[in-house]
């Protein structure tokens, strides 16, 4: 993998010097947010974690390229670009060999982070066990490279969209640990509270301790940190929610397209309030993703 790995040079200083890093993933710009605010937060997230004293890592394939840190207008090519392909961990091979532009979803840019060193991951939420997914098997391969990536995971629990209840017994069952950033309850996107408990840390040091420490067990996979939205943007869309996915249904919308649909669909029954929500949160992973970083950093590898 590492032969295919384009790092930028301000990403390659910082892991050489073991300065912390956080991956962000590019999904979120062609598929996750309206343009320009895809631009914008995409943006702001990456000063928010250099403010913190991070380096910020947004990874995607470009031009079949498998690119770790990207420049200003390389964010924007993908923010404003049309056709751009949405990449998971099996479609990076495809995309690599046609040479084509590719953001990559939770599965990859965990995958790709991993192989270059990266050890902490934001993202807004992760993908999991869709509704009906008894009858449709349609679980996410996000949970499936949490199972194989070492790497920590930064998000907002698992997308409202999906059945949060089955997505965290997965993991469970598939033994990654999964714990709430100063909350015994996961979290679930839009909302802070679901009623499903998950173990409580309270500080960016204490995930750092307990990753470094699963690591050295030689525990494969990685580790999920829900970090609830913040008060004031938490946002009920539960009736909305089962709207959009009737809705889903009726069309046929399924597969990489689902979840896509669904968010611009939400966003359209709130108001735009479900974007405004979104873009809340992926700044304040930032920032908790930034400390976890350090805290991290910090540590000094005993495997």
């Amino acid at each position: 993998m590492k032969s295919y790995l384009h790092i930028s040079e301000e990403v390659g200083a910082a892991l050489e010097a073991r300065r912390p890093v956080v991956a962000l993933e590019s999904t979120v710009i062609a598929h996750g947010l309206p343009y320009p605010s895809n631009l914008e937060t995409a943006l702001a997230v990456e000063a928010i974690i250099r403010d913190a004293g991070a380096v910020p890592a947004t990874i995607a394939v470009l031009g079949g390229k498998v690119r770790v840190g990207l420049a200003r207008d390389e964010i924007e090519r993908l923010a404003s670009g049309k056709g751009v392909l949405k990449l998971g961990t099996s479609d990076l091979p495809a995309a690599i060999a046609s040479g084509t532009d590719g953001t990559t979803t939770v599965s990859a840019t965990a995958f790709i982070a991993c192989n270059a060193g990266i050890e902490v991951f934001v993202t807004g939420g992760i993908g999991g066990v869709h509704r009906g997914a008894e009858q449709t098997l349609d679980v996410s391969s996000d949970l499936w490279e949490l199972t194989k990536s070492s790497i920590i995971v930064v998000c907002a629990g698992a997308k409202a969209i999906l059945d949060v209840s089955a997505t965290l017994e997965w993991l469970e069952t598939h033994q990654v640990p999964a714990v709430g950033y100063q909350t015994g309850e996961f979290p679930c996107f839009y909302s802070r509270h679901t009623g499903l408990a998950v173990d409580r840390v309270d500080t960016p040091e204490e995930i750092a301790a307990r990753f470094e420490i699963q690591r050295s067990l030689g525990m494969p996979g990685g580790m999920l940190v829900a970090v609830p939205v913040t008060e004031e943007y938490e946002l009920d869309v539960s009736g909305e929610i089962a709207r959009a996915v009737e809705e889903a249904s009726a069309r046929g919308t399924r597969g990489k397209n689902l979840t896509p649909w669904l968010l611009a669909r939400l966003d359209e029954l709130t108001g735009g309030k479900s974007v405004a929500t979104n873009i809340a949160l992926l700044k304040n992973n930032g920032l908790v993703g930034a400390e976890i970083a350090k805290a991290v950093a910090s540590i000094q590898p005993e495997h």
